[in-house]
């Protein structure tokens, strides 16, 4: 069986090179910032978070799961059930619990400083999904172990959702055409690249909505949900009013913006 790292990159690679190819056979929007600054800028918040991650964190999620199944903790490990549902029932628990982490990161302030460097990108694609600053990837991880901890996820759930997560935030953030009628019948069952755009409008009201990253669900039952942006895919603004200007969102002005004011 292929390695847990070996799964990782693989997915990793072939989702990030179908979709970059993508984006130049079927653009959605046309491009309003400089592609190469912007990708050099997202490829290395990426590297820095990986080896943040690694360097401070003595354990990830995959392996305390093994802990914990051998140990008997969290709710699922106390309970008499097969392991492919207890697999389905772990993946969509988490899903939900990432939804609540992403709604909160949008309403209490000290977290949406450091979200809010993910919204300043002025263009959406798919290295968008790598934008994140390295603090607000430490939290979510904490808040990873201490839901498989609790739950008692096994590993096989834990390393089947963070790939998914991964491909679905390259995918979801792809400046990528979808027929409107396929579009329609997908967000039943996954966030599309459509559904999450409005997410990043400049428009309060849209930026607060569409939370999801993997299943869709969790907007339509909590109230998030909002099917379009008022002024179009193309002609709708992306990122955040007071961050408009390129040369104020370069590398070392991200990794500080969560200390600065705009």
């Amino acid at each position: 069986m292929p390695s847990e790292q070996t799964i990782r990159l693989s997915v990793f690679a072939t989702v990030l090179l179908l979709v970059a190819l993508w984006e130049i056979v079927a653009p959605r929007r046309s491009r309003r910032d400089n592609k190469g600054v912007r990708w050099v800028t997202n490829i290395c918040l990426i590297v820095i978070d990986t080896v943040v991650v690694r360097l401070l964190l003595p354990i990830l999620p995959v392996t305390l799961a093994q802990i914990a199944e051998a140990r008997g903790w969290g709710v699922l490990n106390l309970l008499n059930i097969p392991l492919w549902p207890k697999v389905v029932a772990s993946f969509i628990l988490l899903d939900f619990i990432i939804y609540l982490q992403h709604v909160s990161f949008h309403h209490i302030p000290v977290l949406w400083r450091l979200h809010r460097v993910h919204h300043t990108d002025l263009d959406l694609d798919v290295t968008s999904g790598f934008r994140f600053h390295p603090f607000e990837i430490i939290i979510s991880i904490l808040i990873k172990l201490a839901s498989v901890l609790a739950l008692g996820v096994p590993a096989q759930a834990v390393l089947a959702f963070e790939v998914v997560l991964n491909a679905c935030a390259m995918f979801n953030h792809g400046n990528i055409t979808l027929p409107d009628s396929f579009d329609r019948l997908l967000r039943l069952f996954l966030v599309t690249p459509d559904m999450h755009r409005v997410h990043h409008s400049v428009i309060v009201r849209e930026t607060n909505s569409n939370f999801g990253f993997n299943l869709p669900w969790w907007d339509r039952l909590c109230g998030t949900y909002r099917p379009q942006p008022e002024k179009g895919h193309r002609d709708m603004t992306i990122g955040l009013t007071e961050y408009r200007n390129p040369q104020k969102l370069t590398l070392p002005r991200l990794l500080i913006q969560p200390f600065t004011s705009p």
